[in-house]
């Protein structure tokens, strides 16, 4: 009788471990020592030096996600060509600074104007005090750069424009970063009445990609040109052939 009522408690005593020992008897579950948010038991948990490179990743990448900005088509267009028109312009705009600051320039030869950017950030906007050879474009690619600016978008304002205060114009200007040059810049010259630039802006801003942005900064460099050219033709109308006659052909015998 005494050796089966050992046996009957080695049995239980197992049992008694599994159960009582985490309900304490009253039938509740004892919070467990080593269990993890999950549920997971100690010996499923990772090494201390995983757990903290895993903490340590999850803070760099937001810490990414607030500092960088996202490397949209477009923002790649601008890093790309801004990058090398910079490389390629900014020997010559460090000589007509130069030559601006040695002519004591009234206010200097940097212009310094506050800007609204993207999502509402100001920022300065520095210009050379020049209209020569588009150098006070040029002067602005290190923004472009940086990411104050794109290559295309509509005109950078003041804070507090009014354009930028309507509820419409608000939210879509400040989704997009100001350009270097835009739809209503390259169009403003057209002297067509329905190319407000306001309205520019907006269809731009509805409809802007990288293809646009080509188109635009082609139309951007093919305007000056074409300018200089027409300007060229109309010199050399107003030339007759009695201009380049020798003074003994100019009388009539």
């Amino acid at each position: 009788m005494q050796d089966a009522r050992k046996r009957h408690v080695r049995r239980t005593r197992p049992e008694i471990r599994r159960t009582g020992s985490r309900t304490g008897g009253t039938g509740q579950p004892r919070p467990h020592a080593f269990a993890a948010e999950s549920g997971t038991e100690r010996g499923h948990f990772p090494s201390r030096p995983a757990a903290r490179l895993a903490g340590l990743t999850d803070r760099v990448r937001r810490l990414a996600d607030r500092t960088l900005p996202r490397m949209t088509a477009e923002r790649t267009l601008d890093l790309v060509l801004g990058t090398a028109l910079l490389a390629l312009t900014c020997p010559a705009v460090a000589v007509a600074a130069l030559v601006l600051t040695a002519r004591r320039t009234p206010g200097g030869a940097w212009d310094h104007r506050p800007r609204t950017g993207l999502g509402g950030r100001v920022f300065e906007l520095r210009t050379l005090r020049t209209r020569r050879l588009r150098l006070d474009l040029f002067s602005r690619l290190p923004h472009v750069v940086r990411g104050d600016l794109a290559l295309v978008g509509p005109a950078p304002l003041a804070p507090g424009d009014p354009r930028s205060t309507g509820s419409g114009a608000r939210r879509w200007r400040q989704e997009l970063r100001p350009g270097l040059t835009g739809l209503a810049q390259v169009r403003a010259r057209s002297g067509m009445p329905w190319d407000d630039p306001a309205l520019l802006d907006q269809h731009y801003a509805e409809h802007h990609g990288v293809v646009l942005d080509l188109a635009i900064l082609a139309e951007a460099a093919r305007t000056p040109l074409r300018d200089r050219l027409r300007k060229a033709r109309r010199t050399k109308a107003h030339l007759s052939d009695a201009d380049h006659r020798p003074p003994a052909c100019g009388r009539v015998d």
